[in-house]
């Protein structure tokens, strides 16, 4: 089972998407097992982090800037301008996959974890996304 939606972002930031997996896990009709979320792109990246406090996004963003800088004289690929290479390498260390457990139809995140798509481009882009549903044994 696997359901389809898409995120249109504002541009480089978080964008909470914990309640469109939830929403596509209930659609699915999935009881138990493991969703899994996958992000179609190669320059965002999805991840579990701190629900609660935005400065730990904010942290994350400055601690990624310093790790891979926009412009970095490095990088040869820079069609389309200085985020270009350093957002795939952002999405490459990060990831573009997540696999979270299922019980009673909901997605068993922690008290403080919430699901995020991380817009590594400057520019807003459209997102699709994936989230397949495998039943527990």
């Amino acid at each position: 089972m696997a359901e389809r939606f898409v995120v249109r972002t504002p541009g480089r930031g978080f964008i909470d998407i914990t309640r469109q997996v939830a929403a596509a896990v209930s659609t699915a009709g999935a009881v138990s097992g493991v969703a899994n979320v996958f992000v179609r792109h190669t320059s965002c990246s999805l991840l579990i982090s701190e629900n609660a406090d935005p400065s730990v996004r904010h942290d994350l963003e400055q601690w990624m800037g310093r790790l891979v800088p926009d412009g970095d004289p490095v990088f040869s690929h820079d069609m389309e301008g200085p985020d270009d290479m350093p957002a795939h390498i952002r999405s490459v260390l990060t990831g573009v996959s997540l696999t979270v457990p299922v019980l009673d139809g909901r997605l068993l995140l922690g008290t403080w974890q919430g699901i995020y798509l991380w817009e590594h481009r400057h520019q807003g882009h459209r997102r699709e996304l994936v989230v397949s549903c495998v039943p527990g044994l």
